[in-house]
């Protein structure tokens, strides 16, 4: 939301073309603060102000607007002035940029960024969606085995401004292949034998990423073993980049996002809500509307299959809400559980066994507790005997245990297939407890009350 206290003076600043002023305001907050302090300028307004910072300082604040803006700012620049941008800006946030962009400004700015630079753009976005590679960053500190500590820092000093962290160096021989690692602090403190090679206090037992895994997996093994960073290679262990804490941080966002939007049966967006056309919303709605649409057709043409029993006996009726939410809320409270403990790394698919003996006796209480309120409801009706009333909990105990093992087992039966266990969403696990749950309520009158004449 536009800062009222500090538009003005900025506008002011700019009015008078305050270069001085401007300068001390880019320098003098973090970056972060520094455009939360200029929401509500304009995309000309907003680079006018950071053109005058140093080149560091420009490239970190212009990092940390939104795509939206930033893409506004590139258009109204000459194609000179935005391929300079782009080219000091950090690889992997210059490819995610460049893919909100029009095609052809996109080709216009590439012809103008440096060959070296140009190339790194193009390796990056050839990386499948999704991947280690597409998030990479390939800007890293690097250094020899045999090179001496003293030398290392010199080399180190003279990259550090180019690179988004220094806290790990990566050793390599000549063909990039990753040997091991020294931290920055370890290197500080091995200056009292200078001439020490670094092979000699490097880690050698590796954490490592291969550059076409998920980035859900690297997310989960950079929080698990608590990382900076973790470097990506290739199938011959060559280091290609390194994904940071705050590329894990972005991805983890995205992914629960993304799982939000499948949990209610909606196509994840690409852009914000409000940028979205109505065309966009509408595709992504209703694609899974309409299978469910159909998934619910399949319940009504159930029900109508034992519309005469239903007719005999008309107390079976007000009930059928309640055994089929009663199913699908517990088959999506089983969904849950078992959706977050996979993306947690919490269980794999090899314990389905031990999953499925939980949920079992997880379905069994929770259908008990539920039978007896069950018992009770349909007794409390006049027409309705104590032994016909037993029809009601021994549906919510059978529907109950059915709802925890779909919604446990269709998850890990997802993972097991290479899909996402997000997939398997609340409306499915709900659908086809609609339909299962008729068939069980409809097989348990059979079984006490026998067919109604």
């Amino acid at each position: 939301m536009p800062n009222p206290l500090y538009l003005p003076e900025l506008r002011e600043m700019l009015a008078e073309n305050d270069v001085a002023g401007l300068r001390e305001f880019c320098g003098a907050l973090h970056p972060a603060r520094t455009v939360e302090f200029m929401d509500g300028l304009t995309a000309e307004e907003s680079w006018n102000v950071i053109r005058h910072a140093e080149d560091y300082l420009r490239r970190e604040i212009f990092c940390f607007f939104p795509e939206e803006l930033q893409v506004k700012i590139l258009e109204s620049l000459d194609r000179e002035e935005a391929a300079k941008l782009i080219g000091e800006m950090p690889p992997d946030d210059r490819v995610d940029l460049l893919q909100e962009m029009a095609p052809e400004l996109v080709e216009e700015v590439l012809s103008l960024v440096p060959a070296e630079e140009r190339r790194d753009i193009q390796r990056l976005q050839a990386y499948p969606e999704d991947t280690a590679g597409a998030v990479m960053t390939t800007e890293f500190a690097r250094v020899s085995e045999s090179t001496p500590v003293k030398q290392a820092l010199d080399q180190i000093a003279r990259q550090a401004e180019q690179l988004e962290t220094i806290y790990y160096i990566y050793v390599l021989d000549d063909e990039g292949h990753l040997h091991g690692l020294v931290s920055a602090r370890e290197l500080l403190s091995a200056t009292r034998f200078p001439d020490r090679p670094v092979g000699e206090i490097m880690e050698r037992d590796l954490l490592t990423v291969n550059v076409s895994e998920d980035q859900e997996e690297v997310a989960a093994k950079v929080a698990k073993y608590d990382l900076l960073a973790i470097p990506v290679v290739d199938d011959e262990h060559r280091m290609l980049g390194i994904i940071t804490h705050d590329d894990v941080i972005d991805v983890i966002a995205e992914e629960a996002v993304e799982d939000a939007y499948l949990a209610a049966a909606v196509g994840p967006l690409k852009e914000n809500y409000l940028d979205a056309s109505l065309y966009e919303l509408t595709k992504k709605r209703a694609i899974w509307l309409t299978i469910l649409f159909f998934g619910a057709i399949v319940t009504a043409v159930v029900i109508r299959r034992y519309e005469g029993i239903l007719a005999a006996i008309p107390w079976l009726m007000p009930f059928i809400p309640l055994v089929i939410s009663t199913g699908g809320n517990s088959g999506n409270q089983s969904a849950a559980l078992v959706i977050t403990a996979l993306s947690t790394n919490d269980i794999t698919v090899a314990d389905w066994w031990r999953v499925v003996r939980r949920e079992f006796a997880m379905g069994l209480l929770l259908g008990g507790l539920l039978a007896v309120f069950g018992f009770f409801c349909a007794w409390s009706l006049r027409e309705v005997s104590a032994f016909e009333a037993t029809v009601l909990p021994i549906t919510l105990v059978l529907v109950v245990v059915s709802g925890t093992l779909i919604g446990s087992v269709l998850p890990l039966l997802f993972r097991r297939l290479g899909l996402d266990p997000a997939l398997m969403s609340n409306p499915f696990v709900a659908g086809i407890i609609d339909v299962l749950g008729i068939v069980i309520y409809m097989g348990v009158v059979f079984a006490l009350l026998g067919h109604p004449s």
